[in-house]
Order: structure tokens, then C-alpha cells, then sequence
């Protein structure tokens, strides 16, 4: 069948969206899988990794890129314990994601997929919007998150977005060119964009 990469919004809706996609079209949702893949290549914790995601750009490590060697790191980790930086954790990403794909029928949330596979064949990259206010409220509606900290969720989700491309040389993430499909879920419901993607891969 085919690949779906999801890129997202803070608050526009990926899970929301990819899980009833995920539905429709019997293809597994890759998200949590991802991490576990990038630990078992590194030979670091989940846990590692998902501290690297939520810190993405954030001042220790880019401190610790800033002075540590990855010679040194070698030195020190040897064979048997892993060690990861943003650096290993993109580079990872482009062995892990590949291995995903050839696997079809599967929806990829986020992670620069849409640069990753983008000359992958019968991989279809789709991107979700909507308004700030729009994705606030949605943080607040289907998370239970006051509207303050719903808003600072939602910039944090952005600036980490922003500084993952970033780190991969990208700066064009939101640009309509690299997707097959841009949905605008302030325009349309949750529902209605999962039966949309669904179509267009059928």
C-alpha cells in the first residue's frame, strides 16, 4: 500500500488525526516505536532519547556539543554503552526511518519525515495547520490544560519543531511544496482530515 508521514502544528491534531486514519486504512501509527528504535541503535534508554526530544536545541546540549568531542565521547562510552546527542539523534533518524518505511503500510508522526523519505517512493507526506488560538483551544478541549499552560505547551512544541529542522539544515518545514497535502484543521474537523488522507492514498 503506502506511507503517510504526519508534520504538525503544536496542537493541530496528529494523534487526533493518525490514530482514526490508522483505523481506516488497518496501517499501524508509528510514534513511541520511533524512540525505541533510536535507543536500540545508539545503545541508550528510551528514556535518553525522549529527553533529547523534549530538550531539542535547549542550552546543555548545545553546551555540551560545544565541548565534548565525539572522539572523547568514544573514548569514554566505548563498545558496550551507547551515547547521544541531537547530532547521533538525527543521524539515527535517517537510518531508523528508511528501515520503517520499507515495512509500508504506516502513518509516521512527525520527526522530519517529510525529509527524510521525501525520495521515497509511495510515501505521502501531509502537514496539519490551524490558527493558535484554534490549536490552544484544542489543547485545553482534548487535554484538560488551562488555557495558560496550553498556550506555553503549544509555543514550546513550536520552538522544539523549529529547532529539530533547524538541526537538520532545514528551514523551510511549513512550506506547502513539500507535501502531498496541507490540511488546515481550523477549517475542517479532526474526522473529516483523517477520511481526506485516507482518500487520497487509496
Amino acid at each position: 500500500m503506502a506511507v503517510i508521514t504526519i508534520s504538525r502544528q503544536g496542537g493541530a491534531g496528529g494523534v487526533s488525526v493518525g490514530n482514526p486514519l490508522a483505523k481506516k486504512l488497518g496501517y499501524a501509527l508509528i510514534d513511541e516505536e520511533i524512540i525505541n528504535m533510536v535507543a536500540k541503535d545508539a545503545r541508550v534508554t528510551s528514556h535518553w532519547v525522549r529527553s533529547i526530544e523534549k530538550d531539542a536545541g535547549g542550552l546543555i546540549h548545545r553546551m555540551i556539543d560545544g565541548l565534548i568531542s565525539g572522539k572523547y565521547i568514544d573514548r569514554l562510552t566505548g563498545d558496550k554503552k551507547g551515547y547521544i546527542d541531537e547530532k547521533v539523534y538525527i543521524e539515527t533518524l535517517y537510518k531508523v526511518m528508511p528501515r520503517i518505511a520499507e515495512e509500508d503500510n504506516c502513518i509516521i508522526l512527525g520527526r522530519g519525515g517529510q525529509y527524510i523519505l521525501k525520495n521515497f517512493e509511495n510515501v505521502y507526506h501531509v502537514l496539519l495547520a490551524a490558527d493558535k488560538q484554534d490549536r490552544i483551544n484544542f489543547m485545553v478541549e482534548h487535554h484538560d490544560f488551562l488555557p495558560t499552560n496550553a498556550k506555553n505547551i503549544v509555543e514550546q512544541f513550536d520552538i522544539r519543531r523549529n529547532r529539530l529542522y533547524r538541526k537538520m539544515g532545514e528551514v523551510d518545514y511549513d512550506k506547502p511544496e513539500l507535501y502531498h497535502l496541507v490540511i488546515n484543521t481550523s477549517k475542517l474537523s479532526l474526522e473529516r482530515a483523517a477520511d481526506i488522507i485516507a482518500d487520497l492514498v487509496k
